[in-house]
């Protein structure tokens, strides 16, 4: 079975190869002829993950006779094979060619404000996706339990929702507080991209990313990807009216890669070679980016570092002030630049519409109207044109439906993560001293280092004792920005 499965690993990493070439250097004028060589290589991905030897042999395994790690790429193996044999083969090549063309659409749509002109692609890719997740689902299953499970095992709709509902009822109250006292304009910042770029590149080497396994690039829109654990590839981006977004773009995506980094590398190349799932990666970029990059103890450490390479944005502003910016909790309309407090409603909003688009009860056409009018009603702004709307994410060009509870799913479990870490350790004292090295140890002993061995209520148990616990994470929103 070995043979087939190193096969498929490297149609994998080709293809995961394309998809970082498509978001950062390659040109848009490509995008038709490639999206075909994405097409006949997923077609071979597909034929050797379903090979009826790799059934048979999956089948003839007996997990009893398999350590841990064998035992977890058996049932990988074997969802895997359940989700691919009720897809049609030629469905899914000419699916996996869709999501190649989308993303550069939804790029043109971005910068046109056009989404009418995108409407019809998303239209064929919400179609698709609801149909593969109807196919695959298992009886009284919904679609868009089945898209969720995907992306975090054991966090259907019957979870999320009183997960959502919690935060419905705990923050939106704690944002009108806080509205009620209008904050006075944010200051403006400039810096030249050059200098933001060699200060991005220092911060990720010291967060801990080890350049001699991955790169770091630039894109639209900020991800992380990997081969494997030796190449970790960041794509972050730069502003020069706004140099504080690189600044967290990069923070955020240096947690991602650390992960991948920690995972141990007898993993590497199987079906969990990577982070365990969507939530907990999350977890811990937004751990990285919120728990200890917009904290007094991690930039007490760095602050001169920031004046020095950036003089002209910050060299003349307080640590304090700079604390009070980064910290700031008012309602925007850019999830990725949302503050601390409002990010999640940003992630009910997306949430709540993928299920209506799932269950029938909403259409493309009318995603704009709904989308303006959920952020009317929870964030209380409302988006003035669609590129600063629902245009705004490259999710649903790429087919990402259900990823976007991971976010908040994320932060959730970051709040939890710092929450174990300050009992165990002196985290202030680790940080203010520039020593992030016990950190990152600990997150690989118990979290990193699995791969996708364990899913997250196992590894959060094995951590900490307790599995999930999102009270954590209203108690620490309360707690930074209650009265």
């Amino acid at each position: 079975m070995q043979e087939y499965l190193e096969k498929a690993m490297a149609l994998q990493a080709a293809l995961t190869m394309f998809d970082w070439d498509a978001e950062t250097i390659a040109p848009e004028g490509g995008a038709g002829c490639t999206a075909r060589v994405v097409g006949v290589l997923s077609a071979e991905y597909f034929s050797a993950m379903t090979n009826p030897r790799v059934r048979q042999l999956a089948a003839a395994c007996r997990e009893e006779e398999l350590d841990a790690s064998q035992r977890a790429v058996l049932r990988t193996l074997r969802r895997r094979l359940e989700e691919l044999e009720k897809i049609p083969p030629e469905e899914y090549r000419a699916f996996r060619e869709l999501l190649a063309r989308s993303p550069v659409l939804w790029k043109q749509a971005k910068e046109k404000n056009d989404f009418a002109g995108f409407a019809p692609v998303l239209e064929q890719v919400v179609q698709t996706s609801r149909r593969f997740a109807a196919l695959r689902a298992k009886e009284g299953q919904a679609p868009y339990d089945v898209l969720l499970e995907d992306h975090e095992e054991g966090f259907p709709m019957a979870v999320l929702d009183p997960f959502f509902q919690q935060i419905k009822e705990e923050i939106i109250p704690l944002l009108r507080r806080r509205q009620e006292k209008p904050l006075s304009p944010a200051p403006r910042r400039s810096c030249p991209v050059e200098k933001q770029r060699e200060f991005n590149l220092w911060l990720a080497r010291y967060l801990g990313f080890d350049f001699a396994r991955g790169v770091v690039g630039e894109t639209e829109h900020p991800f992380t990807t990997s081969l494997h654990n030796h190449d970790v590839r960041i794509a972050t981006h730069y502003y020069e009216e706004d140099p504080a977004s690189g600044i967290f773009s990069t923070i955020h995506e240096t947690g991602h890669a650390i992960y991948e980094q920690q995972v141990d590398d007898k993993y590497n190349l199987t079906l969990i070679g990577g982070g365990t799932s969507s939530g907990m990666h999350e977890s811990q970029s937004r751990f990285f980016e919120n728990n200890l990059g917009r904290s007094r103890a991690f930039w007490s450490a760095i602050y001169e570092k920031l004046q020095k390479m950036l003089p002209e944005a910050y060299g003349g502003v307080p640590l304090e002030e700079f604390l009070q910016e980064i910290n700031r909790a008012e309602p925007g309309l850019i999830r990725t630049e949302a503050d601390e407090l409002t990010y999640s409603l940003h992630i009910l909003i997306r949430y709540e519409l993928e299920k209506q688009l799932f269950d029938g009860t909403l259409f493309v056409s009318d995603l704009p109207a709904a989308w303006n009018e959920k952020y009317r009603e929870y964030l209380g702004v409302v988006p003035a044109s669609d590129s600063e709307g629902v245009l705004q994410d490259i999710h649903w060009a790429g087919g990402m439906f259900g990823y976007f509870p991971s976010y908040a799913l994320g932060s959730a479990i970051a709040a939890q993560v710092e929450a174990h870490l300050r009992s165990i350790m002196d985290l202030d004292g680790a940080l203010r001293s520039g020593s992030l090295g016990g950190i990152r140890s600990y997150l690989k002993e118990h979290l990193h280092q699995y791969g996708g061995e364990k899913k997250t209520n196992e590894l959060l148990l094995g951590m900490m004792g307790e599995p999930f616990q999102p009270g954590y994470y209203i108690q620490y929103l309360k707690n930074k920005f209650g009265e």
